[in-house]
């Protein structure tokens, strides 16, 4: 091994008092090579111990963990088994540590709040109680559209006691996108706020809602937390005040099947609408109990920042990982750098923040201003920079590790997605490389292979794969099992593939390199390049919209679409503006493209289908590949003409 490349080598007490060590222990095993040959070999076995360690709760235990009866594809989990998520989330610490912070959260303008466990209990079940009052039961879908505040984890809790399903919104999105969520997902009810703060502006949620729902008769209740004090239009009888609604009547969690959904979390495909993935009370609960106490080393009151919203993954990982752990969780509402560039610094500082949240994005945008401001503030509670969702730069990953760690602290680098929690991540046991990770996670069979699904040597670029069931991924797709096997199963038999590529070097460290289809990825947010493109062709300006996601030096990734211009547009400057807002008032504005180009055709294959990758190497200045199945090669040319010299949007 080449000790020049090495960043950050753990010390004899990390390892000591690491969680790994603990729950090597704990197995009987040697060394964590033993663990993973293990789990490999005894799925079963290692799926009943890590449950067994995590002290997951379950009502009746399972008489099988596992059975793979039918194929890795179709597992059968926690056979007769019963649980309730909450009983592992909240009562485990409420009856050890009642007073112990859950949520600790701040505004832009400085306001504060605390929720004990025994605070953030009484919100979940007095809420929980009002929704059952409406009717809400087990099965039922109840969208959660707030940004993240103690309450958020509140509503999410609320749903879990009672067996309803939480949909999780963006709070970012736009009225298009909100609908289409609550259509797909048979929402029977929203909760939500009248608004947010982001940069010093009040941000309209409530009215979001409501144009979402504009025709809508599915959702017939809407749950309004009342947060800014902005005046909202309510419409009786569908609309309620939150704290009118939260009462003192008993709605204890209820004994579930531990296979019983909480969980339905859209994630965008390449092709056609959002993905429903389906979590589960026990698969969703050890799994990111797994990856909170194992991967990131979350131990009972340490203290977790991260950035994130609820819409995505990483809202689910932040709190219910925290949760899980007996660890508080710090929110920082709006935006990370307002009113002043040092304002994650200095909550790191006041509140000893023990676990940082970040990515490549945040990074970028927090080492404008850092460097002169990080001085100001002792850092020091940092023991572990936990990061999911984007491939690191080198020079960032190294600026987080040096400078903002001063050396101590890793980066606990997982990868993985909604689908199924992380697949590879960085091992506090273990040495690192920038940008690196120690390998794939205990119960995946992550590996890297060719398109034959056979192991790939060092050195070379392969696709990510799993070839073991993992207990954390979803149960399928939302009301659509053939497009989950399509997804998923279909492109190596036999193996799960997650669309990003991957490869290892000579010393054992793994890498991503991007992802291998066309889901576009910005600011470590996923959306499929259709939803983009519908919300262009629906002004009516546009024929023809490919969206893809080029390099931009802050979010990582930027959107630019290449549009066809109806006849009689322009195809000019104003056009451009106008589509790219179009984008943002439909998706949010974290979509809003950064450039929109005009051609007279896109490039298509014989079948008529738009090439992407051809349109996002060109753009991006790269071969474009084969270009045999093009039936207008011409294009490629005009493609590269444009990008040159292409409109702004």
């Amino acid at each position: 091994m080449d000790e020049t490349e090495i960043a950050w080598t753990p010390s004899e007490a990390t390892c000591r008092d690491a969680n790994w060590t603990a729950f090597i222990a704990y197995c009987g095993l040697p060394d964590y090579a033993a663990l993973l040959a293990r789990s490999s070999a005894d799925p079963e076995w290692y799926w009943r111990a890590l449950a067994d360690w995590l002290e997951f709760r379950f009502r009746r235990p399972a008489s099988r963990m596992l059975d793979l009866a039918e194929g890795i594809a179709h597992p059968r989990w926690f056979l007769d088994g019963t649980a309730n998520l909450y009983d592992s989330a909240v009562t485990a610490t409420l009856e050890r540590d009642p007073d112990r912070p859950a949520v600790i959260w701040q505004a832009e303008a400085g306001q504060e709040q605390a929720r004990s466990y025994a605070e953030l209990d009484r919100d979940a079940s007095r809420l929980a109680a009002g929704l059952r009052g409406l009717g809400l039961g087990p099965g039922d879908v109840v969208a959660i559209y707030l940004p993240m505040l103690p309450e958020t984890a509140a509503a999410f809790l609320a749903c879990a006691r009672l067996g309803c399903i939480a949909l999780p919104l963006f709070s970012g999105f736009g009225p298009e996108a909100v609908a289409q969520r609550l259509r797909l997902g048979g929402a029977r009810a929203v909760i939500t706020a009248d608004g947010t703060q982001r940069r010093g502006e009040r941000v309209a949620m409530k009215p979001v809602i409501d144009a979402a729902l504009h025709g809508d008769e599915t959702v017939r209740h809407v749950v309004v937390l009342q947060h800014t004090g902005a005046e909202v239009a309510m419409q009786a009888p569908r609309d309620r005040w939150w704290h009118d609604l939260a009462c003192d009547e008993e709605a204890p969690p209820l004994e579930l099947p531990a296979e019983h959904p909480v969980l339905l979390m859209y994630t965008s495909g390449t092709t056609g609408l959002p993905k429903g993935t389906v979590h589960t009370h026990g698969g969703l609960g050890i799994k990111i109990g797994q990856d909170a106490r194992l991967t990131l080393d979350l131990k009972p009151g340490d203290r977790l920042l991260w950035p994130t919203d609820f819409g995505w993954f990483g809202g689910t990982v932040t709190i219910l990982g925290s949760l899980m752990a007996g660890a508080t969780l710090v929110i920082a509402e709006g935006n990370p750098t307002h009113p002043a560039p040092d304002r994650l610094w200095r909550l790191i500082d006041r509140h000893r923040i023990t676990h940082f949240g970040t990515a490549p994005t945040l990074a970028r945008m927090l080492r404008r201003d850092a460097d002169a401001l990080l001085e100001r503030h002792d850092l020091s509670s940092l023991r572990a920079f936990p990061s999911s969702g984007e491939a690191w730069d080198k020079e960032s990953w190294r600026w987080v590790m040096e400078c903002v760690g001063g050396g101590r602290a890793p980066i606990l680098n997982f990868s993985g997605g909604t689908e199924m929690c992380a697949i590879v991540a960085s091992n506090i046991l273990f040495p690192q490389k920038p940008a690196s990770f120690n390998g794939p996670v205990p119960g995946t069979g992550g590996d890297i292979v060719g398109p034959d699904g056979r192991s790939l040597p060092p050195g070379e670029i392969g696709e990510l794969v799993m070839r073991e069931a993992c207990i954390g991924t979803t149960r399928g797709l939302w009301h659509d099992q053939e497009r989950f096997h399509e997804s998923y199963w279909s492109q190596i038999p036999g193996l799960w593939v997650q669309g990003d590529l991957a490869s290892r070097d000579a010393d054992g460290f793994w890498f991503l390199h991007g992802r291998s289809d066309d889901t576009l990825k910005v600011a470590g947010k996923r959306i499929g390049p259709t939803e983009i493109e519908e919300a262009l062709l629906a002004t009516g300006t546009v024929t023809e919209v490919a969206a893809v996601a080029l390099h931009d030096a802050v979010t990582g990734n930027a959107v630019v679409c290449v549009a066809v211009p109806a006849p009689g547009q322009a195809g000019d400057a104003v056009q451009a503006r106008l589509l790219a807002e179009a984008v943002s008032a439909a998706l949010g504005r974290a979509f809003r493209p950064k450039r929109v180009l005009f051609m007279r055709e896109l490039p298509r294959t014989r079948s008529m289908k738009v090439l992407r990758r051809v349109v996002r190497a060109t753009l991006a200045g790269q071969p474009p590949g084969d270009l045999s199945s093009l039936v207008n090669p011409e294009t490629v040319e005009e493609l590269a003409r444009h990008a040159a010299t292409g409109t702004e949007g």
